[in-house]
């Protein structure tokens, strides 16, 4: 067998962080780019977002950002439209939260934005649910198998 002279594989990459969360530049939207809230993970590199023009898109991630830089629910990203079709979109960027509150101040986002918020069940998020706490606790149905 021939001996390993590399310096080992894709696990000795996996330790390293290229990013080491240095701060970056603010971007700001172009031309044909939109701020969006991720709604729904779909999978497969795609999203639901909902853009803050009103609309609803399916958007694809790029490459660039496909396994480098996890997106989750809730999170505010820059998305490029495209021109032959409305409904779908491509994510350029995705902001961390000291990025998406900075643009909230510069007025780019509306103040209806939510940051670091994930749930998005709807307007009464389920406050007037009410459980009963009257468990019966008798011991009467559980039969005693001491006795075989």
């Amino acid at each position: 067998m021939p001996k390993n002279k590399g310096k080992g594989g894709k696990n000795r990459r996996r330790g390293k962080n290229e990013n080491d969360n240095d701060k970056r530049e603010l971007v700001f939207k172009e031309d044909g780019q939109e701020y969006a809230q991720v709604t729904k993970m779909l999978g497969n590199g795609r999203l639901e977002a909902l853009c803050f023009d009103g609309a609803k898109r399916l958007c694809h991630i790029r490459g660039k950002l496909r396994k480098k830089v996890w997106i989750n629910q809730g999170d505010i990203v820059l998305i490029g439209l495209r021109d032959y079709q409305d409904s779908k979109a491509d994510v350029i960027l995705k902001y961390n939260s000291d990025e998406a509150r900075n643009l909230k101040a510069y007025g780019e986002l509306p103040e209806t934005a939510k940051i670091n918020e994930t749930s998005t069940f709807g307007p009464d998020d389920g406050e007037d649910i009410l459980f009963d706490d009257n468990a019966d606790d008798d011991d009467d149905e559980v039969d005693d198998i001491d006795g075989i």
